[in-house]
């Protein structure tokens, strides 16, 4: 921290507030944005942080300031302590302090006819998600409940119901609907996000197409990740595909987040990605799920789950993969055909458990005939075969004509 003389500070200090007030006297939406963004880190308010922590009665600046309008001194001096709270690494008081503001700041809001301050009401609701995380890793770093989050959320709400109105202001309910699913799915409690689903999906005053595209391309994004937590995996796919499609392309690292949970709903439906998708968003912790499936070894599938098994239970897709185990079957049996066809084309449709249980033992996975024909009949139930079980025999007899279905586009469980 450089030297900086009791007037200069003073100099800082007043310059923001003049700044501020400005700012809500022209109705300018982005220069109040700059000057509410804590966690930016900008030069602006590093040095006033710097300056506030110099001149100690700085709070009194802020009443001299505000003579005509007491409101705004109470969005100002909580922020101003948030800042300089902020600076010097004390999260906690830093979220604590915005959250007041916050609070005090949306009040104004409420009165406010038009919709200037959206772009405002935004950086509130990123900063206090952002700040609430800060101050969660200081409180457990303390062996304390870390509860912050939890109150960014129930904050983001309050926003929400502010922006879901009728009148230009709905505009910004999308950008903060995204704020609380990311809260949501921090905190392990995705189930609250079907409220705030149910008030922009069914809600009439709301325009899905009047959104910006970066909000739509989000929303679209946690949304699908929901659907895979429920399975729903051809709406999964609808919602991710959409989300993938309206992605700035310049964002790699969103494309590649995306990406992290449209493949395995792909896989589910049974398209598979190309290796060079995979190469170019470096998730080479598909590449053998996706050999695994061409070629029908369950063995190397098995290996790709252990070996980024963290990895995939972080992102929850884990038992999505899993579930791929039946079109893997599927890929083995197909081979199996193809080789019994070219030595004897009249029995390729009639396939011995024993030689399934040999092609697997050949891939190191032991399994007794029992529970190759369990596998069988779950592949013929599921419709990844078509066939029927000769019980007696220990034989598996294939249709002639399209034993093996392809997915198009549909999960294995329809």
């Amino acid at each position: 921290m450089a030297y900086v003389s009791m007037g200069e500070a003073h100099r800082r200090i007043t310059d923001f507030l003049s700044r501020f007030y400005d700012a809500i006297s022209s109705q300018d939406g982005a220069a109040l944005r700059s000057l509410l963004a804590v966690s930016s880190n900008s030069s602006l308010l590093l040095s006033l942080a710097d300056a506030l922590n110099i001149f100690q009665d700085w709070a009194r600046l802020v009443k001299q300031a505000d003579r005509n309008s007491q409101q705004l001194g109470e969005i100002l001096v909580p922020h101003l302590r948030c800042i300089q709270s902020f600076r010097i690494g004390r999260f906690v008081e830093a979220y604590v302090a915005f959250e007041k503001s916050a609070n005090a700041f949306l009040q104004e809001f409420r009165n406010w006819e038009t919709a200037w301050a959206v772009e405002a009401v935004y950086v509130v609701a990123h900063e206090i998600r952002v700040l609430a995380e800060m101050a969660d890793k200081e409180l457990s770093s303390m062996g304390k409940n870390p509860e912050k989050l939890q109150g960014a959320g129930s904050f983001l709400m309050k926003v929400f119901g502010a922006l879901a109105g009728k009148g230009p202001k709905r505009v910004g309910a999308l950008y903060v609907t995204c704020q609380l699913f990311k809260v949501y799915f921090k905190l392990g409690t995705v189930h609250l996000c079907r409220s705030v689903i149910r008030s922009i999906e069914t809600a009439k005053i709301f325009d899905f197409e009047e959104f910006p595209s970066s909000d739509k391309a989000t929303y679209m994004y946690y949304t699908g990740r929901l659907e895979v937590y429920n399975e729903n995996f051809v709406a999964a796919d609808q919602k991710l595909t959409y989300a993938l499609m309206h992605c700035n392309s310049q964002y790699e690292a969103n494309l590649r987040m995306i990406l992290k949970y449209l493949i395995p709903v792909k896989l589910s439906i049974g398209i598979l990605p190309k290796m060079t998708l995979l190469e170019k968003y470096n998730l080479i912790e598909y590449t053998n799920v996706v050999k695994a499936l061409k070629s029908g070894d369950l063995r190397l599938l098995r290996r790709a789950l252990q070996e980024h098994e963290d990895q995939f239970l972080r992102t929850g897709v884990y038992l999505v993969l899993e579930k791929l185990e039946l079109q893997v079957y599927q890929r083995l049996l197909k081979k199996i055909h193809m080789i019994q066809k070219q030595k004897d084309p009249s029995k390729a449709h009639q396939i011995k458990l024993d030689l399934i249980v040999k092609a697997l033992k050949w891939l190191q996975v032991d399994m007794d005939v029992d529970e190759v024909e369990c596998i069988m009949a779950i592949l013929i139930y599921k419709n990844l075969i078509k066939g029927y079980f000769a019980h007696k025999s220990k034989v598996v007899v294939l249709s002639k004509q399209d034993p093996f279905p392809k997915l198009k586009g549909k999960p294995v469980s329809s």
